[in-house]
């Protein structure tokens, strides 16, 4: 059995009703036949909140994606085929979804104004970082990307996502703004996050994680600072304000 993740779907949905599919006791925690809640993975933490069943709740402290999506909770589990409601924590949610869709707007910037390819990031509710391949980033450098960047956000462009079958994507699409070959090999469908530009997408990406729908709603991007981290890598910090 493999969760119907919502979330792909409609990142906007914070509430849902969903079956027990299954059980298990150390940590406590359950599999759902559906769910909006997602799995930490690709840089973005996982989501939190309740579920609530027959007059009980539970937190959700933890979600993981083994094979399948797994709940953990914060006291024993309900049995399987109870049905539950579950209730996402949207503050933090939100959040991750505004850090996401900024990173994927800055890894775009900076393809195209230093050259520079992402090869990691890390996103919380509070901040975020990116490491691309770059030479030392001065000060002026930064600046120049932080104005960049809110101008970006103030164009209010879409934000947009499609499935491709693997081999069309890689047969079609720019490898170096997709980043296919950080996917595993087993993933044969892949989830495509766009945002538009005005002649074509200005990024375009393979992506499982939450996004906003527009740039507006990221807020003002503040870059925060930045540290080497090897030969030709550079970690750039950043924070959203609004």
């Amino acid at each position: 059995m493999e969760t119907d993740a919502l979330y792909l779907e409609d990142s906007s949905v914070r509430r849902f009703e969903a079956t027990v599919e299954r059980t298990l006791a150390d940590p406590p925690r359950v599999a759902l036949d559906r769910t909006v809640f997602y799995p930490e993975g690709g840089g973005q933490p996982a989501d939190r909140g309740v579920l609530r069943a027959d007059g009980r709740e539970w937190r959700v402290t933890d979600v993981q994606k083994r094979d399948t999506i797994y709940h953990e909770l914060d006291g024993d589990p309900p049995e399987p085929g109870t049905t539950v409601v579950g209730e996402l924590d949207w503050e933090r949610r939100r959040a991750h979804m505004r850090y996401h869709t900024a990173q994927h707007l800055l890894s775009a910037l900076l393809l195209e104004a230093y050259d520079a390819p992402t090869r990691g990031n890390q996103l919380y509710a509070d901040r975020a970082r990116i490491d691309v391949e770059h030479g030392r980033f001065s000060e002026t450098d930064l600046a120049d990307v932080e104005a960049r960047m809110n101008e970006l956000v103030e164009d209010a462009r879409a934000v947009s996502w499609f499935t491709m079958d693997r081999e069309r994507a890689e047969r079609e699409l720019d490898p170096e703004r997709t980043r296919i070959e950080l996917l595993p090999d087993s993933i044969r469908e892949l989830r495509i996050v766009e945002i538009a530009g005005e002649d074509g997408p200005y990024d375009r990406t393979a992506c499982a994680g939450t996004h906003v729908e527009n740039t507006r709603e990221i807020g003002t991007v503040r870059m925060t600072g930045r540290e080497t981290g090897g030969s030709d890598r550079e970690r750039l910090r950043f924070e959203i304000e609004g």
